[in-house]
């Protein structure tokens, strides 16, 4: 019998049976802040896109700007391997975690853990530790896998890492080892990150749009100084200098926003809000 990691906010941060899942995903590229459209899977695409920075709140919040992301990945044609990075929110398990083997079940399906590609990037970077217990109650990786079983079905791999430790050094070595891995490969990373928490909507946007003009220039150093300099309360900041680090030994040319809204933007109340942003690195 293999390992299911049951889904742990289905019905939460995301509609709870297939049908209603499935309208919500949709809702999500047909919002006024999304794509506005439903992208069709473009199966011959030119597989340019290495990586994605994606949201992970509550789809009724953080849902159109994911979208983006994965409108743009839609057009560019189906990866094998799905290696996703995310935070570690709960504080359970190992510093750096990653699940070898088994599948991930959310209402849309299983989808199957590749673990001869964990096995890789664990001998390669060895200071990731296998660890399933890490992933147990984590949302950060579960809410990406419906819009990725939304386009794909279960035609795909995936990867979870989970960073509970997230310096500078740590994050720049999961990278490296992933790229390793990774080369020559039909695969995505995909860092899955908030922006700044909690903050008045526009303090949180001047303070995020500094960060991520280090994303696209494709300086790790440099975001991870200007998080801690001004303190950026972004609670993916290690998946994402891992990503700009992995993207970049994949040969990415470009790194581009996509979308970037608040939580205000969706509700209207922008005294408290927490940043999203969708980015994509394309070779």
């Amino acid at each position: 019998m293999a390992k299911v990691r049951h889904p742990y906010q289905a019905g939460a941060f995301y509609a709870g049976t297939a049908e209603a899942l499935k309208k919500q995903i949709e809702k999500c590229f047909l919002h006024e802040l999304g794509p506005g459209k439903i992208p069709s899977v473009t199966e011959a695409g030119a597989r340019r896109i290495v990586g994605l920075i994606c949201p992970h709140a509550g789809y009724m919040y953080s849902g159109p700007v994911a979208a983006h992301a994965y409108c743009s990945l839609a057009l560019d044609g189906k990866p094998d391997i799905v290696v996703l990075f995310g935070p570690n929110h709960t504080g359970y398990g190992s510093a750096l975690a990653i699940m070898d083997e088994g599948v991930w079940r959310t209402p849309l399906g299983d989808v199957e853990v590749d673990g001869e590609t964990a096995y890789k990037i664990v001998k390669e970077s060895r200071i990731v530790d296998v660890d399933e217990y890490a992933h147990l109650y984590e949302h950060s990786i579960e809410v990406q896998l419906p819009f990725l079983q939304y386009l794909f079905g279960s035609r795909f791999k995936i990867v979870p890492i989970c960073f509970l430790m997230q310096d500078l050094h740590s994050s720049m070595d999961v990278g490296q080892a992933t790229a390793k891995v990774l080369a020559g490969k039909n695969a995505v990373i995909i860092a899955s990150s908030d922006m700044s928490h909690y903050e008045p909507h526009k303090v949180a946007e001047r303070k995020d749009r500094l960060a991520l003009q280090a994303v696209e220039g494709m300086d790790e150093t440099k975001f991870y100084s200007i998080i801690e300099e001004h303190r950026i309360s972004a609670c993916g900041y290690g998946p994402i200098v891992a990503l700009i680090t992995a993207a970049k030994a994949l040969g990415a040319k470009e790194a581009k926003l996509l979308c970037y809204k608040t939580s205000g933007d969706v509700s209207g109340d922008y005294s408290a809000v927490v940043g999203y942003a969708a980015v994509q690195f394309t070779k």
